[in-house]
């Protein structure tokens, strides 16, 4: 069984900071692709960072420079550091992993997804 579990999503007021993590758990051979999306109300699920196994890194035009993705392998683990949030940066986060499994199953995962509210 695989559990894949976001964290760190909260209330913050707009131009502040927030630190998501995600960690992928349980019969896990090895962690290709992670990413962060988000769905904000009313809205379609979008991209919003993604990471390749080799640390090749790809932002949506409205995080660039403003967000940044990294993983940690070593703890199954991928963060999305987000500064000078905005607004219309709200919406819930979800966690995307592509996972090898120790039975070679090879699967896209998703978390539950976290809340990030970005109002004064």
């Amino acid at each position: 069984q695989v559990h894949v579990v976001e964290s760190g999503g909260g209330l913050v007021q707009p131009g502040g900071s927030l630190r998501l993590s995600c960690a992928a758990s349980g019969s896990i051979l090895s962690i290709n692709d992670m990413a962060w999306y988000r769905q904000a109300p009313g809205k379609e699920r979008e991209l919003v960072a993604r990471i390749t196994s080799g640390f090749v890194t790809h932002y949506a035009d409205s995080v660039k420079g403003r967000f940044t993705i990294s993983r940690d392998d070593a703890k199954n683990t991928v963060h999305l550091q987000m500064n000078s949030l905005k607004p219309e940066d709200t919406a819930v986060y979800y966690c995307n992993a592509e996972l090898r499994l120790i039975n070679m199953y090879r699967g896209t995962y998703w978390g539950k997804g976290t809340l990030v509210d970005v109002s004064a």
